[in-house]
Parts: C-alpha cells; structure tokens; sequence
C-alpha cells in the first residue's frame, strides 16, 4: 500500500500562482455538473406539471447517474487516449449536447434520454477531477483539492436554486437549461488554456471491466423499475434482482483480471472496502433531496425558488463541514469520520418528523428546522468526506493509484443511482402518486426519510474499520 501522506498544505498553496489556476480548470467541470443538479431538482416539479410523468420523477435521477457511471468508468481510457485537456474537453461536450436535449424536451421520454446524455458527460467530469488531483498537484495539496472539489457543490448551492427557481417561477423551465451552455463554453476555454495537451500515447491502454458496470447498471435499472409498480411483489421481485445483479457484479469483479476497484476492496474487512462501502452508503442517504423541493412546494406552499433554495442546504452543510474538517489530523479525523454519519442518521429521521407534520409550526420556525435538518444531512457527510477520499488514496495497492481514484466517483454514483431507485420505490409505495396529493405527499415523505437514516447508520458502523491500515 501506499505511504502516509505529508502533513497537509495550506489553502494559500493551493490558490497561488500555477496551483491556483489548475485547480479552478480541475474544479469548474464539478461546479457545472453541481449545478445542474440543483437546477434539476428545483425545476423538475415545473417540468412534471408541464410535461408529465410523475411516476418517472426519480428516473430523472436514476438515468442521470447510471450515465455518470458509464461515463466516470469511460474516463480511464478517455483520459489515457485524449490526455487531461482533450478528456475533459470531450466530456464538456457530451455534457453541453445532454443540456441542450433536456431544454428542447416535450415529453418526459425526451428528457430522460438528455439526462442520460447529460449524466454520461457529468460522470466523465467528475471522475476526471479527481483523477486529476494526483497527477497536477504535489501529496501535500491533495486533501486540499479533494476538499476544494467537494467545495464546488457548496458554489451550487448559490447558483443552481437561483436559476432553476427564477426561471420555473417565470413559467421558463427551459432556459434553466439553456444557461448551462454558455458556462460550458467558458469552462472549455479555460481547460484548453491550462492542461496539457495529450502526449504521446501509452504504451498499454486501459482495458474498461465492461461486465462489471453493465451489471451495476442493471442492478439499479431493476430497482427502478420495480419501483413503477403498485403492487407489491414486483418491487419486491425488482429489489431482489437489483441485490442479485449487484452480487453478481461482486462475484465477477474477484475473477476478473479487467477490474473496476483496486485488488482486495471488494471485501468490508479490508480498510479500503469499508471506505467505498461508506462512500456508497452515505451518498443514499443524500438522495432523499430529489424529493424536497416537491414536498416543499406540495406540502407548504414554497415557491421554486424558495423550495429549490432550502433544500440545496444539504449540499450547503455538505460543503461547509468538508472545507473546515478538511484540515484536521490523526484522531480528530477520525472523530470526523465517526460522527458524519451519526449526524446524517439524525437529521434524516428530524426530516422524517418535520415534513409530513409541518404545519402545526409556524413558518418562520417551519423554514429553520427544515434548513438546520437539511443542512445536517449534508455535514453528515461532508465531516468525514475528505479524510474518506484521502483514505482512498494512501490505502491504494501501489501502482494502482489511478483505478482508486477514478473508483471514487464510480463507487460514490452507484451509491446516489441505487438511492434514487429505492427513493422512487418508496415514494410511489408509500402514496406519492397514487393517492397522491397531499395525503400521499405526507405518506411518501414520512416513509422516505425514516427509511433512508438506515444508510449512514449503517455508514457509521463502519467507521471503526475504515481507520485501520
């Protein structure tokens, strides 16, 4: 495995002079993707009242991260093939023509596949800026730079609401979508002036483990799928193919010479296994987001703007608690890491509370307590998130940096598409469109949240192991 990091740097060394402008190249591709998350989730219940489609309201989701998969798994090669400024280039690219089918869209149909589209450049995006991380800047910087990437959902939280909600309250959904051009094309620009340009070509390419993502890919197609019935047996039948798939992806992953993690993590006994494991899981309990800005708007009467900019304070505390953990070391990184996920599991449950019974508060109370249990779920897992990634790194086998790195994103996305399978299942099981309204509104929020605490609890039984060496 790989030797211990050196004492983390500064966030002065990081933004001065050469660092500071490569890690606004690495960082500006997660913000663009970031924010459009949060464009999507606060304009999506405008696009369901204009479009339809309720029933395939979490599929927004599901198909956009099943894409990022594909995508962040396509980014070894892409970036072995293209070199760090065609990569990221051609990942911009793919994003901006996803944005531009999601703007045009006039049937639900239409936009998931811009979404998928979207989520295929999004994934490449993100990937390749971690990926990134090791390879443009010095071992002291990089907790640094995971914290910084992190950071760029909390630039989101300024301006993916504000965007979305402006233009949802305009009657103008579209150009919610339309804006994300642009900004693509600035950011191009910057890439091409700041890396490098492909070099030679290496000499042995990077082999994709297709088998292993085409069954992570099924496994949570199956969940949601099953999650588009009313009868029990078929999402029950959907959730045992998803575990099975799943499984099985497991199983080819130990056999197969292509993999798709680093040897030995496929275990939670292994210290690297219980980092992804907790990856994973944290991120399913951040899914439970897609739905708030409905809920909000369904429930209490918020506008879009209003709804799309108290639940981006998950990702806000996400943000924030990862910046200022960002520096800690030794044993208050590990106190970080253990109480994230106690802290998620909380705030899941309060919301669970809070949403469905709401009205006997007042609204200026009301708005509080749902920014203060928003804004936990997200520190619950911004406290520990960099230590986790930075774990991710010294604990690599040697010479298997890269396929741990880009692991990241691949491990972090299959954790948000299986979230957003099961919330769908749960939400539509519980009442949300059938008898939906605001019966089933405060059925599927109740149900919702209470269930998803499950995942960082179970996050946070696994802290113990992911400090081992």
């Amino acid at each position: 495995m790989s030797a211990a990091l050196p004492s983390t740097a500064s966030w002065g060394e990081l933004f001065s002079g050469h660092n500071g402008l490569l890690a606004l190249a690495l960082t500006g591709g997660v913000a663009l993707h970031a924010i459009n998350v949060h464009i999507v989730t606060t304009v999506l219940p405008s696009v369901v009242q204009d479009i339809g489609g309720l029933d395939w309201y979490a599929w927004n989701t599901t198909l956009f991260v099943v894409a990022s998969i594909i995508g962040a798994a396509l980014s070894v090669r892409l970036l072995a093939d293209a070199g760090p400024r065609g990569a990221c280039l051609a990942a911009l690219g793919i994003f901006a023509l996803g944005s531009a089918a999601c703007a045009s869209a006039t049937s639900m149909p239409w936009m998931l596949a811009g979404r998928s589209v979207q989520g295929l450049g999004g994934g490449a995006l993100a990937a390749l800026s971690y990926s990134l991380i090791r390879v443009v800047f010095p071992a002291p910087l990089w907790p640094r730079a995971v914290a910084l990437v992190s950071g760029m959902w909390g630039v989101a939280t300024l301006c993916g609401p504000a965007v979305g909600g402006l233009f949802a309250q305009a009657g103008h959904w579209r150009w919610a979508f339309w804006t994300l051009l642009p900004v693509a094309l600035l950011q191009a620009l910057l890439v091409a002036l700041r890396l490098r340009p492909a070099g030679a070509a290496a000499s042995a390419q990077p082999v994709i483990p297709v088998a292993q993502i085409a069954l992570l890919a099924a496994s949570v197609l199956a969940v949601a799928a099953g999650g588009l019935s009313r009868m029990l047996a078929v999402q029950g039948a959907g959730v045992a193919a998803g575990i099975a798939l799943g499984v099985a992806a497991i199983a080819v992953e130990r056999r197969s010479s292509v993999r798709l993690l680093p040897a030995g993590t496929t275990a939670l006994t292994s210290p690297l296994g219980a980092v992804y494991a907790s990856v994973a899981l944290l991120l399913v309990g951040t899914t439970t987001e897609i739905y708030v800005p409905y809920f909000l708007q369904t429930l209490h009467g918020y506008t879009p703007l209003a709804a799309g900019y108290l639940t981006a304070a998950m990702a806000a505390g996400w943000s924030a608690s990862s910046m200022l953990s960002s520096g800690r070391e030794g044993v208050a990184a590990m106190t970080m890491l253990r109480a994230g996920p106690v802290l998620g599991a909380i705030s899941l449950l309060a919301l669970a509370l809070l949403v469905p019974a709401g009205d006997a508060l007042s609204p200026a109370m009301l708005m509080l307590l749902y920014g203060l249990a928003l804004a936990g779920a997200g520190a619950g897992v911004g406290l520990g998130w960099p230590h986790l990634l930075t774990r991710v790194l010294t604990l690599a086998p040697a010479g298997e940096g890269g396929l741990a790195s880009a692991a990241i994103t691949t491990v972090q996305l299959y954790g948000m598409a299986i979230g957003a399978a099961v919330a769908g299942l749960v939400a539509n099981a519980a009442g949300l469109t059938e008898p939906g309204g605001k019966a089933g509104a405060q059925s599927a929020a109740m149900w919702l949240f209470a269930s998803f605490a499950l995942a960082p609890a179970l996050a946070a039984l696994l802290a113990r192991a992911t400090g081992k060496r």
